[in-house]
């Protein structure tokens, strides 16, 4: 469709329009000329009578609330909240955001979970470790983990605990003042004053058999809740130590205490303590009393010493529980627990840096909630049908629950550091507060653990990718029946190693130890010697079967189960296609970019040529009819050449002096080698390294540049590539509106076809009339004027009733009869025909 030339009325001044032309709005307008409004602004739609109707677009549609929506709605966008199964584009799009937004998410979890993690909390434990657990108490060189008996505990006690707690002078025997005392090492603050506290159970807590009444008349049983003992001893039945709560028992509400889980049994928070002193001296003088008045004897079942100390070089609190367990056989059991853990988190610079980054993860957070509500609103129960899906509700719930405790940690630690300084010769609890610390740690790995696995959710879209997943779900039937038959050979073997070994080996003393002992055969950890001293005969024939059974042939057919699926999960996956690949969006992306570069290049040169040529007079000036009739043969539009030539036209005389022209050639040479350049840097960033993908890249080149002839060739026959694609829509507009037209023809010659076929029927009617007329010799001419009557009443009679029979059945002018599909209309170009 030829574009009329703006009268000079119509068109503004080359001083008014001087700035109008620049770099980005010649792309725009030469990617999509201007049209009519008939065709922009308005949409063409078929009525239900099969006339074209102008759709006026709704302003409640194009509102800045329903941009705003829009925004939102793009903000929350995922693949399983926007239809991506028939766009593949869309559906790499979103991926790629979802990738992006959640590696972000990913960065700050990893920053956090770092960030309250570092090599000084194991240095700061391992030098506890070392002074309590493994620093000698006696000439034995017996240490904390050496105690076996009573008697090894109270020397810890009385000898390395104190020496430990209470470092009262240098190395050289110097006195340290006041303020330098209460430091371990003297660089770590011991808060408040150690506590011991012990759990006894009653005499009468286990039955003696009748045989041994008269010899056995105490029995204390194994410890356990309901057989504690809480009745005063020792010296605790004075009235002088009534209020003394070593020999007074207090329960676990009282003390704020915690069920602790030790070696031999779970005890209980409750007890018989004593708070140690704050000195050497008070504290040996304590020691000394409840050694001397047998306050460890038969009944007691566990000990316990806790205290806390505090590190202000690394800010890092370390609570320590060394628990000694006196078992119902005699002897001791000695275990502890050291959790380094940072309580008070914002100090330092960094610190803060961290608080920002809970910030921001506390926004993630809040951004998948609302992510998987909306999922959860739009999919229904088919939400639930994807293991991803609950992944995400494991790690958005976990998060919300640390991020309470964050908030909790904060003000418990704060109440209780007010507390001890107002009260410095109490025990400092911070049991509970290191317990879920930890806890909270652990739950920070595990989130950070999930999150990282969460990964393969938006990768999975790759074929190579998919392999683990589609093997493990392509085996899973045979592996659950395959793991039936080995749990119970593997449970067998258990129970029969328990049964055996557990009275001699420590290995096999519980069934969840031989458990988690025969997994370690597997991995070729094992001490066959123990199993031959234990049982010379059953020890090896036990190890060997094993060994045999389980690792050579039942591990050998798991690993035949995988190996074989992953075989044809591999031999499937070769054959099929990708779902999508990145690599392709990014390469038509990259394709895109070096169009509009040779674009552009192409009109730089369009308008240097434009220049030599367009001066047909020869008086080395250009007015603006040879500059507009000398681009419009190169087929751009009248808005492209106003804005170009207004540029340059400064004194608005709507003519280019030989000034103008070589201001335009400068700037023309300097945007082409510009470009050049720019094409030249992509070119080399994409220039593969093996011969093959040169080659490859070489014939995207050509394609490219066949692409770009294309163009150039449409452009010079007089219709420029982005002008044909305006035309190309305007003519599938008009073949929307032809439609209803076609649709109005099916409609008559479907009348006309049903008109023909009653004529041809009449006609059969009147020659059997005539003939039967005809055939009724014997018949007065009364009677047959009469039969004739009757004969053609008959049948105008039926006439009558076809035709209003015909006239209901006929089509309506707007239907879409079968014989529309006989009409179809193809251009080149359009992407093949199309069916009106």
């Amino acid at each position: 469709m030829p574009r009329s030339r703006p009268s000079s009325a119509g068109r503004p001044g080359s001083s008014r329009s001087r700035n109008a032309w620049t770099e980005e709005s010649t792309e725009n307008q030469g990617d999509e000329p201007s049209a009519s409004p008939a065709y922009t602004s308005d949409v063409i739609q078929v009525g239900k009578k099969g006339t074209p109707t102008i759709q006026q677009p709704d302003p409640k549609k194009t509102g800045c609330c329903n941009a705003f929506m829009r925004g939102i709605r793009c903000l929350w966008a995922t693949r399983l909240t926007e239809d991506t199964e028939h766009d593949k584009e869309l559906k790499v799009r979103t991926t790629l955001r979802e990738l992006i937004v959640y590696l972000i998410f990913l960065a700050v979890l990893c920053i956090l979970s770092f960030g309250m993690t570092s090599s000084t909390m194991f240095y700061f434990t391992n030098v506890l470790q070392n002074l309590f657990i493994t620093t000698p108490f006696d000439r034995s060189q017996t240490n904390y983990q050496g105690i076996g008996n009573m008697e090894d505990a109270w020397n810890f006690l009385n000898i390395s605990l104190p020496a430990g707690l209470y470092w009262e002078s240098w190395y050289n025997n110097e006195q340290l003042n006041d303020n330098e005392l209460g430091y371990i090492y003297y660089q770590n603050k011991l808060l408040g004053v150690p506590r011991i506290r012990q759990l006894r159970v009653l005499n009468t807590s286990c039955t003696v058999p009748k045989d041994f009444e008269q010899e056995i008349r105490s029995c204390y049983d194994s410890y356990a809740e309901s057989i504690e003992d809480k009745k005063p001893f020792g010296l605790g039945l004075l009235k002088d130590y009534e209020n003394d709560t070593a020999w007074q028992y207090q329960t676990s509400k009282q003390l704020d205490g915690s069920k602790h889980w030790g070696t031999v049994a779970t005890y209980g928070g409750g007890g018989f303590v004593k708070n140690l002193g704050k000195t050497n001296a008070e504290a040996l003088d304590i020691v000394a009393e409840l050694y001397n008045n047998l306050w460890i004897d038969r009944g007691t079942r566990a000990i316990f010493v806790d205290f806390t100390v505090y590190n202000a070089n690394i800010n890092l609190f370390c609570q320590v529980r060394l628990v000694v367990e006196f078992p119902a056989t005699g002897g001791a059991i000695p275990s502890w627990t050291f959790r380094t853990v940072k309580l008070i988190r914002y100090v330092s610079m960094g610190d803060y840096f961290i608080l920002a980054c809970e910030c921001v993860f506390a926004l993630f957070i809040l951004y998948y909630m609302v992510e998987e509500i909306i999922e959860i609103k739009r999919n229904k129960l088919e939400y639930f049908k994807t293991i991803w899906n609950f992944l995400d509700l494991i790690i958005i719930f976990i998060s919300v629950v640390c991020i309470a405790f964050n908030v909790y940690r904060t003000l418990a630690v704060t109440n209780l550091l007010e507390n001890l300084l107002n009260n410095p010769d109490e025990f400092a609890d911070f049991e509970f507060l290191g317990f879920w610390q930890t806890q909270f740690n652990n739950a920070v790995a595990f989130t950070v653990f999930l999150a990282w696995i969460k990964i393969f959710k938006y990768i999975s879209f790759n074929k190579t990718m998919t392999q683990l997943s589609s093997t493990l779900a392509k085996c899973a039937k045979d592996v659950a029946g395959f793991a039936i038959m080995f749990f119970i050979v593997f449970l067998a073997y258990a129970q029969l190693g328990y049964l055996v070994f557990g009275t001699q080996i420590q290995d096999f003393s519980t069934f969840q130890g031989s458990i988690f002992t025969l997994f370690r055969i597997i991995l070729g950890d094992f001490d066959f010697h123990a199993l031959e001293s234990a049982q010379r005969v059953i020890g090896p024939i036990f190890f060997l079967t094993y060994v045999f059974f389980v690792f050579f042939v039942l591990l050998n057919m798991f690993l035949a189960i995988i190996n074989d699926t992953y075989s044809e999960v591999k031999a499937d996956i070769a054959n099929q296609q990708s779902e999508f690949e990145i690599g392709d969006y990014f390469k038509k992306g990259y394709s895109k970019l070096l169009e509009k570069l040779h674009i552009k290049r192409e009109k730089i040169t369009d308008i240097q040529n434009t220049i030599q040529f367009a001066d047909s007079n020869f008086d080395k000036q250009i007015d603006f009819d040879e500059w507009r009739n000398e681009l419009k043969k190169k087929g751009y539009a009248d808005v492209e050449i106003e804005n170009l030539f207004a540029k340059y036209d400064l004194d608005g005389d709507r003519v280019l002096d030989e000034e103008d022209q070589r201001r335009m050639q400068i700037d023309l040479a300097r945007q082409k080698e510009e470009i050049s350049k720019e094409f030249g840097d992509l070119e080399e960033k994409a220039r593969p390294t093996t011969g093959r993908k040169s080659r490859a890249s070489t014939g995207g080149d050509d394609e490219s540049d066949g692409e770009s002839g294309a163009r150039s060739g449409s452009r010079g026959s007089g219709v420029s590539y982005e002008e044909f694609n305006v035309l190309s829509r305007r003519v599938d507009r008009m073949e929307h509106s032809i439609g209803s037209i076609v649709s109005k023809i099916d409609a008559v010659l479907v009348k006309l076809e049903a008109m023909e076929k009653a004529k041809l029927k009449r006609r059969e009617t009147m020659s059997k009339i005539l003939d039967t007329i005809a055939e009724s010799d014997g018949l007065s001419d009364e009677s047959k004027r009469e039969q004739m009557e009757k004969l053609v009443r008959d049948e105008l009679e039926r006439w009558d009733t076809d035709g209003s029979g015909s006239g209901t059945g006929a089509s309506p002018p707007g239907s879409t009869g079968g014989s529309r599909a006989r009409f179809s209309f193809s251009r080149p170009g359009s992407g093949g025909a199309s069916t009106a």
